[in-house]
C-alpha cells in the first residue's frame, strides 16, 4: 500500500477514552484544563470520549476550542423500544463528532459482533458523525499466528455497509486485546507491522483511494514514553488512548507527541 501516497492529507488524530470514568463535572473541569494545558493545534486533532451521562457538559465545555468528542457506544436503530440504547441521532443532537465503535471491552464483556460493528458504523455515518472502528486480535489469537486472519475478517465485515465515498470518514483503531489496560504494548514495529495489513484490508474492501484516505489509529497502553516512537512509524495516524488520557500531564504529553 502506498501510504505516502495519502500521509498529507490523513490529520494526526488523539482520541482519549474514558470508559466508565468522571463524573459530568469532573468531565468537564477535565475538558477545560486540557483546552488550556494544549493550547493551540496547527497540525493534528484532538478528541476526548466520555461516558453518556458526560457527553452534554463536555460538548458545552469544548465549544469554539480545537477538542472534540466522542461517544464511546451507539445502537444502530434511529429510535424504538430499545430500552438503555442511545442513536446517532441522539449523539448527532447534543453536538458529538464521532463515535468509537466496537471497542474490545464491548466485543468481551457484550458480545458485540463483527456484522453489530457493521451495522453501527453505517449508523453513525448516516447521521454526519465520524465512526472510529475498533479491530484486533487477542492474546491467543497472536499466540496462534491468526493476527492477519482476525484482521482480516474483522476489517472488511466492519465496512461492509460503507459506501465507497464515505470511506474517508472512516478511522480505524488497531487496538491487540492483549496491550489493553495490560501495560504491555506492541513495539512500534508491531503496530506499523498490524496497521500496514489493515490499510490493505481497507484497500482490498472499498478500494485504493480509501486505502489511502483512511485514518487509522495505534490503541494499547499508549502513554508519554512511547508515543513519539508510534507517531514516527508511516501508517500509524493517531491514538487511542484510554488511562492515561484520564490525568492531563500524560495526556497533554500525548497530544504534544514529536514527529522527526
Amino acid at each position: 500500500m502506498g501510504s505516502a501516497q495519502g500521509r498529507s492529507i490523513r490529520v494526526p488524530l488523539v482520541v482519549g477514552n474514558w470508559k466508565m470514568f468522571k463524573t459530568s463535572a469532573e468531565g468537564a473541569a477535565f475538558v477545560h484544563e486540557l483546552i488550556e494545558s494544549i493550547g493551540p493545534l496547527g497540525d493534528r486533532e484532538v478528541m476526548v470520549a466520555p461516558p453518556f451521562t458526560g457527553l452534554f457538559e463536555a460538548v458545552r465545555a469544548a465549544r469554539g476550542s480545537r477538542v472534540s468528542v466522542a461517544a464511546q457506544d451507539v445502537f444502530w436503530e434511529r429510535e424504538g423500544a430499545y430500552t438503555g440504547e442511545v442513536s446517532a441521532e441522539m449523539l448527532a443532537d447534543l453536538g458529538v463528532a464521532a463515535v468509537i465503535i466496537g471497542h474490545s471491552e464491548r466485543r468481551r464483556d457484550f458480545q458485540e459482533t463483527d456484522e453489530w460493528v457493521a451495522h453501527k458504523v453505517r449508523a453513525v455515518l448516516d447521521s454526519g458523525l465520524l465512526p472510529i472502528m475498533c479491530v484486533g486480535e487477542t492474546a491467543d489469537q497472536r499466540e496462534a499466528g491468526s493476527t492477519r486472519d482476525v484482521l482480516g475478517s474483522q476489517v472488511p465485515t466492519g465496512l461492509a455497509e460503507v459506501r465507497s465515498e464515505n470511506a474517508a470518514l472512516v478511522t480505524i483503531a488497531y487496538e491487540p486485546v492483549w496491550a489493553i489496560g495490560t501495560g504491555k504494548t506492541a513495539t512500534p514495529e508491531m503496530a506499523q507491522e498490524a496497521i500496514a495489513f489493515v490499510r490493505g484490508q481497507v484497500a482490498r474492501t472499498l478500494g485504493a483511494e480509501a486505502g489511502d484516505a483512511v485514518r487509522i489509529l495505534y490503541g494499547g497502553s499508549v502513554g508519554p514514553d512511547n508515543i513519539d516512537e508510534l507517531m514516527n512509524q508511516p501508517d500509524i495516524d493517531g491514538v487511542l488512548v484510554g488511562g492515561a488520557s484520564l490525568q492531563l500531564a500524560p495526556f497533554s504529553r500525548i497530544v504534544h507527541f514529536e514527529k522527526q
